[in-house]
């Protein structure tokens, strides 16, 4: 095959996201309903040649060494479970933040496998490219195909996708990166709520209205690791339009929904203003569900 391939990796946003509990194995099965920004790292597969990574956009420098890189872990993943793989040389542009909470390197990891389906003549439902996901990382399953769904277990099991309404958004990370893992060993119970993750609505009010009733459980766990995040949420919610504020997946990037796209991005525009030291984007969740 000639020729350059490219995929984007959008941001994961975990509108949603409840612990329900602590499995044998240590780890925790969730119950999250995600959605994906248009905010997305670029990855380009140049097949053929020596396998090598190339790293640029403005989160480079925080992504850790290459050698460490998800892109390159799903690539081992998917070679494990398929002799005679063809790759290449990867560039990839990090425009989301490094151990954010909105999935870049799992995006990453997805978009990888996405590229190597194509160099390969793999369908993307070929049971190996799901497996190499999932040993790779708990989000990369749901990355894989890029749409809205409930993500439940260790991200093993996922619903159909679903259509949610556009919604109008500010991101904002303090300028910091927070381990999941870090988050974990701060959480002792979950307060949030109990109903269970059903019926989601797809009228964007009915949508913000149930979104208040399904909160995110590690929250309280995170700010206890960083306590900036409670400074972020509090200068989101403070800010004109904003409907619901919310930490997404482990932290420390949280998300405002406003009624419409002017407004999010007038929202972010006065809180770069006022706090230049943090990482602030406006979009759209919802838009980047349906790729090219």
């Amino acid at each position: 095959m000639s020729g350059s391939l490219y995929e984007k990796a959008p941001a994961k946003i975990n509108l949603t996201l409840r612990v329900l509990g602590r499995r044998a194995d240590g780890y925790h099965d969730l119950a999250s309903l995600v959605a994906f920004a248009d905010l997305a790292d670029t990855l380009t597969l140049q097949p053929g040649g020596t396998t090598a990574l190339d790293i640029s956009g403005p989160f480079a420098a925080a992504s850790g060494p290459v050698a460490d890189n998800l892109v390159l872990k799903a690539l081992a993943a998917l070679r494990q479970r398929m002799d005679g793989l063809m790759a290449g040389r990867f560039l990839l542009v990090k425009n989301i933040p490094a151990a954010g909470g909105i999935g870049g390197g799992s995006a990453d990891a997805a978009a990888a496998l996405r590229l190597l389906a194509r160099a390969n003549g793999l369908a993307l439902d070929d049971s190996r490219l799901m497996a190499a996901a999932l040993s790779v990382g708990a989000d990369v399953p749901v990355c894989l195909d890029p749409r809205a769904r409930i993500m439940r277990g260790v991200g093993d099991r996922l619903s159909a996708p679903l259509d949610l309404p556009p919604l109008a958004a500010v991101l904002v990370n303090p300028g910091a990166a927070l381990a999941t893992r870090e988050v974990f060993a701060k959480f002792t119970s979950a307060p949030g709520s109990k109903k269970y993750l059903e019926n989601v609505p797809r009228e964007h009010d009915a949508m913000i209205e149930f979104l208040g009733q399904h909160g995110n459980d590690l929250t309280q766990g995170a700010i206890g690791c960083l306590p900036a995040i409670a400074d972020v949420l509090i200068a989101l919610r403070a800010l004109p339009g904003v409907r619901l504020a919310r930490m997404s997946g482990s932290g420390p990037t949280c998300f405002a929904l406003c009624a419409s796209p002017g407004e999010a991005a007038a929202a972010a525009q006065r809180l770069k203003t006022e706090r230049d030291d943090w990482w602030v984007y406006s979009g759209i969740i919802g838009s980047a569900e349906k790729r090219p």
